[in-house]
């Protein structure tokens, strides 16, 4: 297998890396999702949520700095819970991790023919089935699996390619953004902000479970570690800056948004960014030119998580937790393919699900986000234990206390999600998904524990 690992290029420049991660955090939910944010918590809740969902991003990245830096391998997570704690809570990490992945992937799946709903009110047609009061139509399905084709085959044909589509789209977003920030600077109305706060600690934790989904994707640059062309401790720098640049971002859009519309406009609105920068300059032509960016934020995040998703697959194929189909490498083009597929399969059935599916998907995926980040900081924690010798090009503090506020945080988080909690996911939606994903997962899990996979000729 070694010989194979090789094929995998260096083709990543740290540009490359910042875009990726920054255009996979900034996404398509800041279109979408910011009217809950701020009807769920009030204006200052949401900023609020923002500034303590991104201290736990910020402890769990600079965890994810250190550990690329010190094994630059594919697969992030995967091999930094492998060396510190086994196989076994491995594959638990690799597993959860390519929920949120796929979560991400499939979320942008639906949320593609979303934003042509906006744009081409009515045009659906080809009535299929209702789901959660919500019909779905085939030619709205038709336009997510579309997309979910474009994204594959680009992924397909080589990480480069893909890295150069994101650059371009992520400078797409942050000019959309930057144009709603100045909106709300010279015409936003202060009166919009009140209610400053929601439903209290539960309209903010309603918020913070979102958080985990919103900036997932720093994570994206530890699995192309061995693809990047620069120095170690410059993945770990990187990594961080994307971080604190997201949280500045997402925290000037929910203020942007508030300044723009009232509570009564954003309770009935579909996509509140996209009417708040119509509101803000007068004309209904910057509401398109938003979307516009938000069309970019689908293609970014969609892309990184494809990326990330795919080579997560590898690494645990490698590792002998999955079989080996998902382990192949294109001759021609040194990708992942087949692990590339099964993520684009995937997103091309989503829409089927229709848009009650876009809250269901970020819940379900925000959990195993954060499973995944509990495992890395006790990771990080074990590893400056038992191997404080280990060379750390970035070294996140003399003392691991980043590695322990990553663990507390993370574990709060998790709590978040289950029943009894105000945030708890939705029954019986999402806890199908979870249920969906476990029981795939734990298939695997006994197949990798009797050896099935590494007597198929894959393993380290």
């Amino acid at each position: 297998m070694e010989g194979e690992k090789k094929k995998l290029k260096k083709v990543l420049s740290k540009f490359d890396l910042l875009f990726l991660a920054l255009g996979a955090m900034l996404g398509w939910g800041w279109v979408v999702l910011s009217g809950t944010w701020l009807t769920s918590a009030g204006s200052y809740g949401a900023v609020l949520a923002f500034a303590i969902g991104g201290f736990l991003v910020i402890c769990v990245g600079l965890n994810y700095a250190e550990l690329a830096s010190a094994m630059p391998r594919v697969g992030g997570e995967h091999e930094y819970v492998h060396r510190a704690l086994g196989e076994n809570a491995s594959f638990v990490a690799s597993w959860a991790i390519t929920l949120g992945y796929v979560s991400v992937a499939t979320f942008e799946a639906v949320a593609l023919p979303t934003v042509i709903d906006y744009l081409l009110p009515d045009y659906q047609a080809g009535y299929l089935w209702t789901i959660a009061g919500w019909d779905v139509h085939l030619n709205w399905v038709l336009i997510g699996s579309a997309g979910a084709v474009i994204i594959t085959l680009i992924n397909y044909i080589g990480l480069k390619q893909a890295a150069v589509l994101q650059t371009v789209f992520t400078l797409v977003i942050v000019a959309a953004g930057l144009l709603l920030i100045f909106g709300a600077g010279m015409n936003g109305e202060p009166a919009h902000l009140t209610p400053h706060f929601i439903g209290g600690m539960g309209g903010i934790m309603t918020v913070l479970v979102m958080v985990p989904f919103l900036f997932v994707g720093f994570d994206v640059i530890p699995q192309v570690a061995e693809e990047a062309n620069l120095p170690h401790a410059q993945i770990g720098k990187f990594l961080v800056i994307s971080v604190i640049g997201a949280i500045i971002f997402y925290i000037a859009i929910a203020i942007g948004v508030s300044l723009g519309m009232s509570q009564e406009q954003l309770g009935s609105t579909e996509l509140a960014t996209a009417d708040a920068m119509g509101n803000l300059f007068g004309s209904a032509l910057f509401a398109k030119l938003l979307i516009l960016g938000g069309v970019a934020g689908i293609i970014t995040s969609w892309n990184s998580f494809v990326i990330g998703g795919s080579r997560v697959l590898y690494a645990m194929s490698e590792s002998g937790m999955l079989p080996a189909w998902f382990g192949r490498l294109h001759p021609k083009f040194h990708t992942p393919s087949n692990a590339i597929i099964f993520i684009g399969i995937l997103s091309m059935l989503a829409p089927l699900l229709g848009r009650s599916a876009l809250v269901w998907i970020v819940d379900a995926g925000g959990l195993g986000i954060v499973v995944a980040y509990f495992l890395v900081a006790w990771s990080f924690i074990k590893l400056r234990k038992t191997e404080p010798e280990m060379k750390r090009p970035f070294r996140a503090a003399k003392s691991p206390v980043y590695g322990y506020l990553a663990l507390i945080l993370s574990f709060g988080f998790i709590a978040l999600y289950l029943p009894g909690m105000p945030a708890a996911l939705i029954w019986p939606y999402e806890w199908i998904m979870i249920a969906a994903w476990f029981f795939i997962g734990l298939f695997f899990f006994m197949r990798m524990r009797k050896g099935v996979y590494k007597d198929s000729g894959v393993g380290m």
